[in-house]
């Protein structure tokens, strides 16, 4: 059991931070996020419109980081309010949940703690990923129509361009013929480089080796089977050797 002189210690330290926390909310006026405060009138614009798309986002960005400080420092002020009740009602320094003592040693690291170390709330780690990352844990698909075996973030580009850009015939030297391909690199190859590598297909862990009989794969096929060799730098020799890379 804590005694008299630590309680009154550990109610100091707290109302020192609270009186802290409750300074830096009314010092940045909680970032203006109680004024129902627009992004226009947060940058100072009329409108967003003419703006590049970049600045946007650095804007967002930064409004976001406004919401997330404001939003640590009212949970902090919640847990320091917690605390002093707790002190106030005698039960400070138990576990509220197995009603064990709380080291002095981590009341000292985290005055605000109202559990011990095993039933601390913030031991759960969030799985939570972006939705943007949802691409990037998909499973290879096949289509069987265009031959392509995947997309991946290689790709994202030419998905999004191709709906819609500024660029026109004229700021092309050799023009598309379709106005659906006004965008750079529309003619690469979508998800492999070279179009035998469109035969060949794996898992997002590399494993799970596939090949598809592609008509890139035949015509490799028939070249090799018509020079009589194993590829196309001449057959494979039993164990790996410098020669490959030299002449």
């Amino acid at each position: 059991m804590l005694n008299k002189q630590q309680l009154t210690h550990f109610k100091t330290l707290l109302q020192t931070e609270l009186a802290n926390t409750s300074k830096q909310l009314q010092q940045n006026n909680h970032f203006g996020l109680h004024e129902d405060e627009s992004i226009y009138n947060y940058t100072g614009e009329l409108s967003a419109y003419d703006n590049h798309p970049a600045d946007t986002g650095t804007e967002l960005f930064e409004r976001e980081k406004d919401l997330a400080i404001d939003k640590h420092y009212k949970d902090e002020e919640v847990e320091i309010k917690e605390a002093l009740a707790a002190i106030d009602n005698g039960t400070y320094g138990k576990c509220k949940v197995c009603s064990s003592e709380i080291p002095i040693e981590r009341l000292e690291a985290l005055p605000t703690a109202l559990t011990c170390a095993q039933h601390s709330p913030h031991q759960v780690i969030s799985d939570y990923r972006p939705v943007e990352e949802d691409i990037r844990n998909a499973d290879v698909e096949v289509n069987h129509d265009n031959e392509n075996v995947g997309f991946d973030e290689e790709d994202s580009w030419q998905s999004v361009a191709k709906w819609g850009n500024s660029d026109g015939p004229s700021d092309f030297f050799d023009p598309p013929e379709h106005y659906d391909q006004m965008y750079l690199n529309s003619n690469e190859n979508i998800s492999y480089v070279e179009d035998i590598e469109n035969s060949i297909g794996v898992d997002m862990d590399g494993k799970n080796i596939q090949i598809f009989p592609t008509t890139q794969l035949k015509e490799y096929e028939e070249d090799l089977d018509e020079e009589g060799v194993m590829t196309t730098f001449g057959d494979l020799k039993e164990f790996e050797q410098e020669p490959y890379v030299e002449d």
